[in-house]
């Protein structure tokens, strides 16, 4: 069986066996502390996730943290990722200096834990950005080219971590020989989607005399293809070179090659690399 779910959701739900897969994002694998074995790196859904505030708090979090405690002021944050904002601040130097162990308060619509009642972390369920500053001084949230953060009046203030899709498995499905094969086959295909967004496939005829001054220049996933072609002293060469290589190579393959057809492959699996570790 196969479900969309949101993302939040499927760490745990992995990690319970409720499904032996899933695809999530290491902000959320981080987030609930998922017992997971991560398979692949999808390379989708880059994301960071950021401290962000007014203009004003544009400065050292441990310089806003000192300057709120001076005040007396309870500092505000609002997010959807308490746990993670939590032991960010916990981590810094000035947070251990005023208040030791103790865990910012984390408040929900459900529940509200921990004891440093200085630091209040308040979980949002969406529109984090629009929250200061009246229901938070500062947000946690996710960003990719920082516009929605421009757009309400914010800038970063820190990088906390970044984030990308993965695939991750339930750690006990190593031992089920029949889920281990399907889950194989199912990586194989998910690699093969990823690397093919990366490659070109390209097919070339070129001379005997050219042939070799060509194939030095030319990169090659393994080794190029080179076969006969009927006519007489020349080659067909049929190759997959990273996107990004073909500039680079094209005026040689202008000089050296005819009939050049540049092909974006739907899949490129490297089967013999498929494997759980």
């Amino acid at each position: 069986m196969v479900k969309i779910l949101r993302p939040q959701e499927i760490p745990k739900y992995v990690e319970q066996g409720l499904y032996d897969i899933g695809i999530t994002g290491t902000d959320w694998l981080k987030e609930t502390g998922a017992k997971v074995q991560i398979l692949a790196d999808l390379e989708y859904g880059r994301v960071k996730i950021v401290l962000a505030g007014p203009p004003e708090f544009k400065k050292d979090p441990n310089l806003i943290l000192k300057e709120f405690n001076k005040k007396g002021k309870k500092l505000r944050i609002a997010t959807e990722y308490p746990n993670i904002t939590s032991a960010f601040f916990q981590n810094l130097q000035y947070y251990k200096e005023a208040y030791g162990n103790k865990r910012p308060v984390i408040m929900t619509p459900w529940y509200t834990f921990g004891e440093n009642e200085n630091v209040e972390i308040y979980l949002s369920f969406g529109a984090t950005e629009a929250k200061p500053p009246e229901e938070a001084d500062l947000v946690v949230d996710v960003t990719e080219t920082g516009t929605t953060l421009k757009e309400n009046g914010l800038v970063e203030i820190a990088e906390i971590m970044r984030s990308s899709a993965v695939l991750v498995a339930n750690k006990d499905f190593i031992n089920d020989d029949s889920k281990k094969e399907k889950i194989l086959d199912i990586i194989a295909l998910l690699k093969g989607a990823v690397e093919a967004r990366k490659k070109l496939h390209i097919f070339l005829n070129v001379s005997e005399e050219n042939l070799q001054k060509l194939l030095k220049a030319l990169p090659a996933l393994k080794s190029p293809t080179i076969s006969k072609l009927s006519k007489e002293g020349w080659y067909a060469v049929n190759t997959v070179i990273d996107e990004d290589e073909l500039l680079k190579v094209l005026p040689v393959l202008r000089k050296y090659a005819q009939g050049l057809v540049v092909h974006k492959p739907s899949s490129i699996m490297p089967l013999e690399e498929i494997g759980v570790a």
